[in-house]
């Protein structure tokens, strides 16, 4: 995995750099500021980047906004916010959009390195990661009528796993049920929640934002 990082606090960039180095992968670059990452993914166009919120200048949301930045303009690179802060408007900008490859990690709340890790491998194929503090939040700030009594039990665990980072192979084993069996499962739950398809939102993220809400 290529990675970049933007982080101003000396230490933690250290070491994020050796604990992602020391695993195999390819740190191509670490930076302090917001618009030195945007430069260095442009060069090196990284499979993910790791972001803080808060960096020079004003040390408010410089990092989250390159990290949009970034979103708009190499959409393929995975962004993995990783942050004491909780910012919910740019947060919920980068959910928004299909939200593939992206994940909001709270520094103090990562207390095994495998965690971090597996969230990075996740986030670089793909796949959304989300503190669930984070989730609670960004839908405090902008909170609709959740629902879920439409669901049943079956639907519901169902969901309970996919909030869990499951894919349907592994929803299916831990069920035991077939991956077919899985997948109307959660086409009714898309349908019982209203999540139509949609090019520009990523349902199986709505779906789980929903139920952590209730």
């Amino acid at each position: 995995m290529r990675i970049v990082i933007a982080e101003d606090s000396a230490v933690l960039r250290d070491g994020l750099s050796l604990l992602l180095t020391t695993r195999g992968h390819e740190v191509l670059a670490t930076v302090t500021t917001g618009d030195e990452l945007t430069a260095v993914v442009a060069e090196h166009v990284p499979d993910i980047a790791v972001v803080d919120v808060r960096m020079p200048p004003t040390f408010t949301d410089e990092g989250v906004r390159a990290a949009l930045a970034v979103r708009q303009s190499h959409p393929s690179v995975g962004l993995l916010v990783f942050s004491q802060h909780i910012e919910t408007r740019y947060a919920s900008e980068l959910l928004a959009g299909g939200a593939r490859g992206v994940g909001y990690l709270l520094k103090d709340r990562v207390a095994d390195v495998r965690d971090f890790m597996s969230a990075c491998d996740q986030i670089a194929a793909g796949g959304t990661v989300l503190d669930p503090e984070v989730v609670t939040q960004v839908l405090g700030a902008s909170r609709r009528s959740l629902d879920l009594s439409a669901l049943t039990a079956r639907e519901r665990e169902v969901l309970g796993l996919m909030a869990e980072g499951r894919t349907n192979t592994a929803i299916a084993k831990a069920l035991f049920i077939s991956e077919g069996s899985v997948e109307k499962h959660i086409s009714s739950i898309f349908a019982k929640l209203g999540l139509p398809p949609s090019e520009t939102d990523h349902r199986r993220v709505l779906a789980v934002l929903r139920y952590l809400a209730g």
